[in-house]
């Protein structure tokens, strides 16, 4: 069946849940089985030391880059049609959010598509947290703390109506991204090897990447045949949790790309944990455990919410496209969880990576 005959069967708001849906499964089995998470890389990195952790975020990145790249060079997909570059985005969001988020990742023990991965397994802490992180980017998204976040956001914004496309206010070729996208992978594959990572892992770690690339294509493929708008986006937490929140708490919500990626994520991981015999129920470990991922939650709802995207809508699907203000975000997460580690996890007894 090929796609015009499945909008025509199914309609396309529910092809678009579905295409999220697929997304969301391939990112939350290779998320699981490579245990990708930008906050164990910061910790890893904030402590001097490159080792696995840093090795599995470096080559996720750059294998996003490299299929999304490759895509859009072969017609597959147009960044300059996806929403994140086609609407202005915010400098000081970026900033203040990217920090904030950073912040929050680490005092929750996890960036919010890692708690999602987590909550999957039985980790109820995540699953408290990740509760937590939805209702604040609600708030965020369309509640009190929307017009803190308008306000924040607004200090800053790029000119000309639309974000910022790094390439090209570089002057680089068409397949410049793709070969910076290589270049992040020999880094990333001299990093693998050195630490003697398995193929099996590497192959996962690979598999987060090209679920960023999928989400890109799918909906590309969508919006050139659909009637009404669609929205050209990939995996990212924040919106896409808030969405979902919603979906199931009023009656007169829609399917979309977001309904479909997070139950695809949490269906995804619980099979990958289950077939490997690591799904266990896991709580907090002390009161003070609790009051941190409980803060670092809530930072991250409204950090990811007013940086345009999270550790991996930012950090990962925005970076594959070169969006200004993913990078921008993703350089400031990077900056916050290291701050953060040092002058909290780091005073204290040393917790796991």
């Amino acid at each position: 069946m090929d796609l015009v005959s499945l909008v025509e069967r199914v309609g396309e708001a529910p092809t678009a849940a579905l295409f999220g849906l697929i997304t969301g499964i391939i990112f939350g089995v290779a998320a699981q089985r490579s245990r990708f998470c930008l906050r164990a890389a910061t910790v890893e990195f904030a402590r001097g030391r490159l080792e696995d952790k840093v090795a599995v975020w470096f080559l996720t990145f750059s294998t996003a880059v490299v299929w999304v790249q490759a895509a859009q060079l072969l017609g597959l997909m147009d960044s300059a049609d996806a929403r994140m570059m086609a609407v202005p985005g915010s400098w000081s969001g970026a900033i203040i959010g990217g920090l904030m988020f950073g912040a929050g990742m680490v005092l929750a023990r996890g960036c919010s598509g890692r708690l999602l991965v987590l909550a999957a397994t039985g980790n109820l802490r995540s699953v408290v947290s990740g509760l937590i992180f939805a209702v604040v980017a609600q708030m965020s998204l369309s509640g009190v703390l929307s017009p803190a976040r308008d306000h924040l956001a607004a200090l800053w914004i790029t000119e000309g109506g639309r974000n910022v496309d790094l390439l090209a206010t570089l002057g680089l070729p068409g397949y410049g991204g793709l070969l910076i996208g290589i270049a992040f992978a020999i880094v990333a594959l001299v990093l693998s090897f050195r630490q003697k990572i398995g193929a099996s892992r590497l192959i996962f770690a690979s598999g987060v990447g090209f679920a960023v690339a999928v989400g890109w294509v799918l909906t590309y493929s969508l919006a050139q045949i659909a009637f009404e708008p669609v929205q050209i986006e990939s995996a990212t937490f924040t919106g896409p949790s808030a969405n979902t929140l919603m979906f199931f708490l009023e009656r007169d919500t829609i399917l979309e790309f977001d309904i479909g990626l997070v139950p695809g994520v949490f269906i995804g991981a619980m099979l990958a944990a289950w077939l490997a015999g690591e799904m266990r129920f896991q709580a907090f470990d002390d009161a003070v455990t609790m009051r941190k991922a409980m803060i670092g939650a809530a930072m991250m709802g409204f950090g990811g919410m007013l940086a345009g995207g999270c550790a991996i809508g930012a950090g990962v699907t925005g970076g594959s496209i070169f969006v200004g203000t993913a990078w921008l975000a993703l350089f400031c997460m990077w900056i916050g969880a290291m701050a953060t580690d040092f002058l909290i996890d780091q005073k204290a007894e040393p917790v796991t990576v």
